[in-house]
């Protein structure tokens, strides 16, 4: 069995960047049984051929109450708003979802935006960014990079990114290019919550090793033709392909929320340690037992319905602390 992250004595004496969140009895039986169910697919990639089966498991998450959908397009970049009716005015959360940059569509992440709106109060806009391998790196950096223009360019001068998976990879990348090349009257984004993302394509993290048995769905064989799929070639150390090697300095409040018993468990872990060392306000949380993108099986695991809760909560603040310091 996999032992639980442990940061080093000198790390845990030097605050409270990072918390651990237990296995609880209901979400130790919820993931036994998602194993079971999954098993014969792990480590199998399909291709294109999977985006219809992994969509209609996005819309099977139950849909939010008080939430309301529309189709739209923000910056030329289709997708779908997930409406709250207490929103905050003048901001507005980009939730770019995840699929490995291989799969989904903002409609089927719909009702996960829905939740997500909720939880924060603030109106929540999922771009239709387009995929690999038809469209490879840096396509859907540059989707999402309009996508944000467009929300400042209609007035909204509040905006958090939040991301999933491949989606957390694009929030962070995104974060990074909006907080430092800000155009001109322009606000940069106010925080973002990114939960399992791939921040590394280069693959060099010990948890694909060290997790490799312990992670419901993936192998590092498989997230390597993943990563092949989206960047056609290009270089995976690319700072616009992965976040972890960007320049991390200027940006907003982070929060990072990962499964223990994910592959992907170092890209979140080394990326808050170099947010940490830019002087960026960041926070690790991991959650024992889970496997990736947990916070997105809502109704599944309470440590979904927690994770969205801390979430929430931590964009309700960003979103409003820059509002009130812009107002007066």
């Amino acid at each position: 069995m996999p032992t639980a992250y442990d940061p080093s004595p000198k790390q845990r004496r030097e605050g409270e960047w990072f918390v651990t969140h237990p296995l609880s009895e209901h979400d130790s039986g919820a993931v036994a049984a998602l194993r079971s169910a999954v098993a014969p697919a792990k480590g199998v990639f399909d291709g294109i051929a999977g985006r219809e089966r992994f969509d209609a498991f996005m819309q099977s998450v139950p849909a939010p109450r008080d939430a309301t959908f529309e189709a739209a397009t923000v910056g030329g970049v289709p997708g779908w708003w997930a409406r709250t009716p207490s929103s905050h005015k003048d901001a507005a959360i980009i939730y770019i979802h995840g699929g490995w940059f291989t799969w989904g569509r903002a409609e089927a992440f719909r009702n996960v935006a829905g939740h997500i709106a909720l939880s924060a109060g603030t109106d929540t806009f999922v771009p239709d960014y387009r995929l690999a391998p038809e469209h490879p790196f840096p396509t859907a950096v540059r989707d999402v990079e309009a996508c944000y223009h467009g929300l400042v360019e209609e007035g909204t001068q509040n905006v958090a990114i939040v991301g999933d998976s491949a989606g957390g990879n694009l929030a962070l990348v995104l974060l990074s290019i909006a907080a430092t090349r800000a155009r001109p009257n322009s606000a940069p984004p106010v925080g973002a919550v990114v939960f399992s993302p791939i921040t590394d394509l280069a693959l060099t993290g010990e948890s694909y090793r060290l997790r490799a048995e312990a992670d419901l769905y993936f192998t590092k064989a498989e997230a390597a033709t993943l990563a092949r799929n989206y960047l056609g070639g290009a270089n995976p150390t690319n700072s616009i392909a992965s976040p972890l090697y960007a320049d991390l300095t200027e940006l907003p409040p982070v929060r990072v929320h990962v499964g223990d018993d994910e592959v992907l468990l170092d890209d979140s872990r080394r990326y808050v340690e170099k947010a940490l060392a830019a002087g960026v306000d960041a926070k690790l949380d991991v959650w024992l037992g889970m496997p990736h993108g947990f916070a997105l099986n809502i109704g599944m695991f309470d440590a979904s319905a927690k994770a969205l809760e801390f979430s929430g909560a931590f964009l309700a603040e960003c979103l409003k602390s820059t509002a009130s310091h812009r107002d007066q």
